[in-house]
């Protein structure tokens, strides 16, 4: 999936850990990802978590798409900041799941973000397949 991720890697995103239900992200805030007022866009802070989000979702090898998100900015990121994106699954039920997401910069909260998941069926990686380039 990372190899195909065209978006997340233009933004300079790296996957520092994926597991079962979970995934870490990080990305730094470069001079081009700030809105008017000099911090972090929040939509580039939102793909952040988005990414993070699809990772964990879909770590159970079945393709998963989101289905709903929602974000609350906690504070504001600056040019350099090293954003970094967890997301853990809160619930499977049927094709559906809910994860959370806290976007950290050190020990600041930056953001909270809720992703509801649907997967549509069939196997993301097939047997026998890698896909563990993960940018870093």
């Amino acid at each position: 999936m990372w190899v195909d991720d065209v978006a997340s890697r233009a933004l300079g995103m790296e996957i520092e850990q994926v597991s079962s239900g979970c995934s870490t992200v990080s990305m730094s805030v470069r001079a081009d990802m700030t809105n008017g007022h000099g911090t972090a866009h929040g939509g580039l802070i939102f793909a952040l978590a988005d990414s993070a989000f699809a990772f964990a979702c879909n770590s159970h090898n079945e393709r998963a798409v989101a289905q709903s998100c929602d974000i609350v900015f906690a504070a504001p990121a600056s040019t350099g900041d090293r954003l970094v994106a967890t997301a853990v699954e809160r619930h499977r039920f049927g094709r559906n799941g809910i994860y959370d997401v806290r976007i950290t910069c050190e020990d600041k909260v930056i953001a909270e973000f809720r992703g509801r998941s649907r997967t549509l069926g069939g196997d993301l990686v097939a047997a026998g397949a890698d896909d563990v380039d993960n940018g870093g």
